[in-house]
């Protein structure tokens, strides 16, 4: 028998609104189900269950009550540690915010919690987000639901694996390298990277930048346009932000699948990709060319792109960090001084060389979309590696110039400012997930959302491909 916990996010707010589920049931069958599988993983870091049930009670006499029930009514959510919820404890993975109690939420959480949703806890994070695996000095690591032996990835480490075990129906990530995509590939979820300015953000250290990013994750794909239409409330404060109707990602629009034309790549003719991942993108998109009216592998410009990704983000590094670095250095973890140092060597020079650069690449990748509906390439480009790496050190014998090159197939992505949707994909050779990142138009969430939704079906139909799910039992 299904446990509630584990029912989709849609599902359990339709059998909330019809009285079949109540929201206390929902809420306490995921707190058993945290405390139960966390303490293998480590994914929920601070909770506020006495608060979070007490608001699922006044969910559940609203719903008897008969009132208007907003979306996510009475659907408990994660909070990733990166972002500010009021009366939790909220670290950032930082010793120096160790101690931090916020006052108020951040408008994001505003968003959420404003269209019914129960905040139940944070999920883990490396500090300051800057790490592609999820571990830091405030709580230590996460680990990855299919083996505790290996990375979750990151920086929303926490929220994949919350979701990928069942703790929650749905939770926010953000994402400038791949941030959400990486962990929802490792942990055999979906991630959604929007379009920059959908999901508004007043906390962004650079003001106009595709770079960083706030998206939703869920265990499907419709359950995450659900979330996404509740984060893309119109919110003041972020000059991104641009107008736009959020209840039309609520409702998928229908794709024919046999229409499709599918652009493919397996490294975006930049990315590091292991054999073995090519070898699995390769046969997951013989399969389903026989499928789509056009599945073929395209050249694309962006030779220079992670070239052009580190340098903007060592802009970002700039300007988010110097306090830090300079007023708490010995508290700082090493991959945050050193991204910061990084960043301090960087030249005008270098910086003006990457702002043009990015708008060829920008201009070259937005040509794909007259010939293509979407673009899909693998989501990474290794298989998860042991938790106590910091990151592969070569890949296939070739060496990584930087701890971020392996994440190329996400960080090359990010330049352009596409809207991109991380599904799982079945799993690669040596058991752990594999998924692929379906790449649509700028401003094309729906479509790529809806895209996206068609070929999980597909997938879900066979059980190479389907949507893998950890073993609970083993953890």
């Amino acid at each position: 028998m299904t446990e509630a916990c584990d029912l989709s996010a849609r599902d359990a707010r339709r059998m909330m609104g019809n009285g079949a589920l109540s929201p206390v049931e929902l809420f306490d069958s995921c707190r058993q189900r945290i405390e139960r599988v966390n303490p293998a993983v480590n994914a929920i870091v601070a909770e506020r269950f006495d608060d979070a049930r007490k608001e699922a009670e006044a969910a559940e006499t609203a719903i008897q009550r008969g009132d208007s029930l907003p979306l996510l009514h009475g659907l408990p959510i994660g909070v990733k540690d990166a972002n500010e919820v009021g009366g939790l404890r909220s670290t950032y993975g930082s010793l120096i915010y160790k101690d931090n109690i916020p006052k108020q939420d951040e408008g994001l959480v505003k968003a959420v919690r404003g269209n019914g949703a129960i905040v139940m806890g944070k999920t883990n994070t490396p500090e300051f987000t800057a790490g592609a695996n999820t571990v830091n000095l405030v709580y230590g690591v996460t680990r990855n639901p299919f083996d505790t032996d290996l990375t979750c990835g990151g920086s929303s480490g926490g929220t994949a694996v919350a979701l990928a075990c069942g703790m929650l129906p749905l939770a926010m990530g953000s994402d400038i390298g791949g941030s959400v995509r990486v962990p929802a590939t490792f942990s055999g979820v979906v991630g959604h990277r929007p379009t920059p300015g959908l999901v508004p953000y007043d906390r962004r250290a650079v003001a106009m930048t595709p770079l960083d990013l706030q998206g939703p994750l869920a265990r499907n794909v419709r359950d995450a346009a659900f979330l996404l239409s509740a984060m893309a409330t119109p919110g003041a404060g972020d000059p991104m932000a641009f107008p736009h109707d959020a209840s039309r990602l609520r409702e998928l629009e229908p794709v024919d699948l046999g229409s499709l034309r599918i652009g493919i790549s397996p490294d975006l003719g930049c990315a590091p990709v292991a054999k073995s991942i090519r070898s699995t993108f390769g046969d997951r998109m013989t399969a389903l060319s026989r499928h789509a009216a056009v599945v073929e592998e395209v050249p694309l410009g962006m030779a220079s792109a992670l070239d052009v990704f580190w340098i903007l983000r060592g802009v970002y590094f700039a300007a988010a960090h110097k306090r830090h670095y300079e007023e708490h250095y010995d508290e700082l973890d090493a991959t945050v001084r050193s991204n910061y140092e990084a960043a301090m060597e960087m030249t005008m020079e270098q910086v003006g060389w990457a702002c043009r650069e990015q708008m060829n690449i920008c201009q070259k990748f937005e040509q794909l979309y007259e010939d293509f509906d979407v673009l899909i390439c693998p989501g990474v480009g290794v298989p998860p590696f042991l938790h106590e790496q910091n990151f592969p050190t070569e890949i296939d014998g070739a060496p990584m110039e930087n701890y971020l090159q392996w994440v190329g197939l996400t960080s090359a992505l990010s330049v352009t400012g596409h809207p991109v949707t991380a599904i799982p994909c079945g799993v690669e050779p040596g058991g752990t997930p594999f998924g692929i990142q379906v790449v649509g138009p700028r401003y094309g969430d729906r479509r790529t959302l809806s895209v996206a939704s068609v070929l999980e079906e597909l997938f879900a139909g066979d059980p190479m491909t389907a949507r893998p799910i950890p073993d609970l039992e083993k953890l």
